[in-house]
Parts: structure tokens; C-alpha cells; sequence
């Protein structure tokens, strides 16, 4: 979907003065987190923007969403949008106890409670923002080529 929006002070919008987004909701199952990855690389396709890391950081977010912020019956949103040359990658869920923190990684830990550590190395930025209860935002940015 593409929308007709304003560019926020300083920023450029697409050549065509749009702001290129995508916004879907999903179950937040394992199945959810796997299409949030899927959707994501299509539209990273049809925008003509390269799939990685972008994807990795959305199965990494959406994982997180399905895992830790899942409350039976409610979706959680993965929102996806392009200002200038920043891909913003947003998920939010309906979780809003307990804020998402990196964890060391150690030999002795288990392979689950890295995902943050990944999108930490592939992310330009990231954090939590917390929206109206019960629900919290985590986000992503990276750089990505100007559509000439």
C-alpha cells in the first residue's frame, strides 16, 4: 500500500512525494512471525530494496512479538516504511510489561534470547517505544539506496 503522506522537517520524501509504507496484522503464532517475514521480503521486492538484513531484523522482531508479546486473541502489527533512505521496521504487540533488553551471549546460554543481539549488529538504530497501554513498539532502522 502506498499512501500519501508528509515527510517529517529535513526529511525527503519518495521522488513522487510519497512515503512508501506497508502495514499488516498477524496472528502472533509461530506461523505469524513467519509470515511477517514473508510479506516483508515481497514488498522489500517490490519497492526494488535489498531483502537483507531488513529480513532478518523483522523474523527477529516478529519472533519476539509471537514469543513474548502474545496475548490470545489480540494480532500484533508489523509496519514497514521508507523516508528518504531509512527503512523503518516497526512491531508492535499488545504486550506492554516488560521492555525488551538485549542478553549477553554466553557458551553456557541457550540458543533462544539472542534475537535483540542480532538486531543490534544489523540495525543502524534501534528501541522500544511504549504506546497506549497495553502496548509497546520495537523498531529498526537501516540505510538503504535512494530510489533513483
Amino acid at each position: 500500500m502506498i499512501q500519501k503522506l508528509t515527510a517529517p522537517a529535513g526529511q525527503p520524501a519518495h521522488p513522487e512525494g510519497h512515503i512508501r509504507n506497508f502495514r499488516v496484522l498477524l496472528s502472533p503464532t509461530p506461523r505469524g512471525a513467519r509470515l511477517a517475514r514473508l510479506l516483508a521480503t515481497e514488498q522489500l521486492r517490490t519497492w526494488a530494496l535489498p531483502v537483507d538484513p531488513a529480513a532478518n531484523i523483522v523474523a527477529e522482531l516478529a519472533a519476539n512479538a509471537a514469543t513474548h508479546g502474545r496475548v490470545p486473541g489480540r494480532s500484533f502489527q508489523l509496519l514497514l516504511y521508507v523516508v528518504g533512505d531509512t527503512l523503518r521496521i516497526e512491531v508492535t504487540d499488545t504486550q506492554g510489561d516488560g521492555l525488551p533488553q538485549p542478553k549477553e551471549a554466553t557458551a553456557h546460554t541457550a540458543e533462544a534470547g539472542r534475537g535483540l543481539l542480532v538486531v543490534t549488529a544489523l540495525a543502524d538504530r534501534w528501541g522500544v517505544d511504549r504506546n497506549l497501554p497495553p502496548r509497546k513498539t520495537v523498531w529498526a532502522e537501516i540505510t538503504v539506496p535512494l530510489a533513483t
